[in-house]
């Protein structure tokens, strides 16, 4: 544990994860001083918390204080381009984030997963797989609780199971997992990273500071990019693809199949788990090799993952009103989350798309032609809002008939009316949420609630040849 007596400390961005850092820093001994570009009522309450813990907090600023400080937290949303950043590294100040420093202060081992897609899901399997094996263990990080909030749980946990993201990446220095495990790398956020090279090797700095004694569990697709970009793995090696069959697991219709040594066979039935399309069977197969690696029973393992229920926001369905099915995939703020979805959907009629797609938000960078031929094969109609509606409609208006909306309540009630029995409305937006929604869990809510009036509208006696809004039209 790195000693935090009498260090000056400056703490950037005082949202959850700067909050956390200023906390545990000062409850360490350190002299903080903590500050924030906005100034909002939020922020002001939470200024008013850490004054009383004896933290000097400072709003609305826009480059760092004066003074020397012996190093300076910058929270994931701080870019290390930004001039707040370039200012401290001018002024010789080490930056670290706060997945940093809260590892620098955990007292156990950690089971850490990155990727673009998937992460989440696989980090709240793993522990629930822990768990039910009788490990003690708590999900952290970028998974919505911050790691420094758990420094001092850690001393009474087996393992911490962190979700790491590219930002966090950023910004580690010793930062070493036990066991890193690599989801995927497909193209995100490159509005901050730029290239898809930045990105990879943001994502493979997981594997940085391992030794030969640690694991990496890799996607054999993500460990191929890696090798390209001269990317080596210090550490022992597990690779897992629903895709290749030379993987150390991979899938064979619906059985999970491992070809490792001491291990060979079918380990789980996908059919026997209440998770659904390719994308989640990489997820399982993550998780198995962490227990692998970990010596759990295969027993306790399968018997976990099958008791296992995914996350809301991630391809949920929320109801079928009149045979047309509701799908809220809020989560999928990527080309790739939103392919693997559309791909997830149940077809009406083989080879005729049944899709009405709602898509928009923020930008982050993304080629959107790339999602061209998926959407030609699955989406009859697709309605856009957002900052990117214009974007999208410009890259995939030849692939599928789009509408421009102000409101994802007009989205859904648009939908409706072009839906029929065997459709499937999906909210798969492949953007983030920021323009019109405080994050993915609140555009998530918004459809629900969308969908729950249409459902208690269709609820209130209407008649068999009925529609729900002048919507659902019903087949002849």
């Amino acid at each position: 544990m790195f000693r935090l007596q009498d260090k000056v400390v400056l703490v950037i961005g005082l949202g959850l994860s700067g909050a956390a850092a200023a906390r545990l820093l000062g409850a360490r001994g350190a002299r903080v001083t903590a500050m924030d570009n906005s100034d909002t009522p939020a922020l002001r309450s939470e200024a008013e918390e850490l004054r009383d813990l004896g933290v000097r907090v400072e709003l609305d600023l826009r480059l760092p204080p004066a003074g020397q400080f012996d190093f300076a937290v910058v929270s994931p949303g701080v870019a290390m381009d930004s001039p707040l950043v370039k200012e401290l590294r001018q002024r010789e100040i080490p930056v670290i984030g706060e997945l940093e420093l809260g590892w620098q202060q955990a007292v156990c081992l950690n089971v850490s997963v990155t990727g673009t897609n998937g992460k989440t899901t696989t980090t709240e399997l793993i522990e629930h797989v822990l768990t039910h094996c009788h490990k003690r263990t708590l999900a952290v990080g970028n998974i919505g609780k911050p790691l420094c909030s758990a420094a001092a749980e850690s001393k009474q946990l087996d393992y911490l199971t962190l979700e790491v993201s590219s930002f966090q990446l950023e910004t580690i220095r010793f930062f070493r997992p036990a066991v890193a495990v690599l989801m995927n790398i497909t193209p995100d956020h490159l509005d901050r990273h730029h290239t898809m090279a930045e990105y990879a090797r943001a994502k493979a700095r997981i594997f940085e500071n391992q030794q030969p004694f640690d694991w990496a569990i890799v996607q054999t697709e993500a460990l191929a990019m890696l090798r390209t970009l001269g990317v080596k793995v210090p550490s022992k090696l597990i690779t897992f693809s629903a895709q290749n069959r030379r993987a150390d697991i991979h899938l064979d219709r619906s059985l999970v199949i491992s070809s490792m040594e001491g291990w060979v066979g079918p380990l789980i039935d996908m059919e026997k788990t209440q998770l659904r399309g390719a994308h989640n069977a990489e997820n399982v197969m993550a998780a198995l090799a962490v227990g692998r690696v970990l010596r759990l029973p295969l027993e306790e393992m399968v018997a976990a993952i099958a008791s296992f229920k995914p996350g809301a926001h991630r391809c949920e369905p929320i109801a079928e009103i009149n045979r047309v099915k509701f799908v809220n995939d809020s989560k999928a703020t990527n080309l790739d989350a939103v392919s693997k979805a559309l791909q997830a959907m149940p077809a009406s009629h083989p080879g005729e798309p049944n899709v009405l797609l709602i898509a928009g938000g923020r930008d982050k960078g993304l080629d959107y032609h790339d999602l061209g031929p998926v959407l030609a094969q699955r989406v009859k109609h697709a309605f856009l809002l957002g900052e990117t509606r214009e974007k999208l409609r410009a890259s995939w208006s030849l692939f599928t008939p789009c509408t421009l909306v102000d409101s994802l309540l007009e989205a859904v009630n648009e939908a409706v009316r072009n839906a029929v029995p065997g459709d499937v409305v999906l909210l798969s937006p492949a953007c983030s949420s920021f323009d019109l929604f405080r994050d993915y869990c609140h555009r998530g809510e918004v459809f629900r609630e969308a969908v729950g009036q249409l459902q208690r509208t269709s609820n209130c006696g209407r008649s068999e040849g009925s529609t729900i809004g002048g919507g659902i039209r019903r087949a002849a």
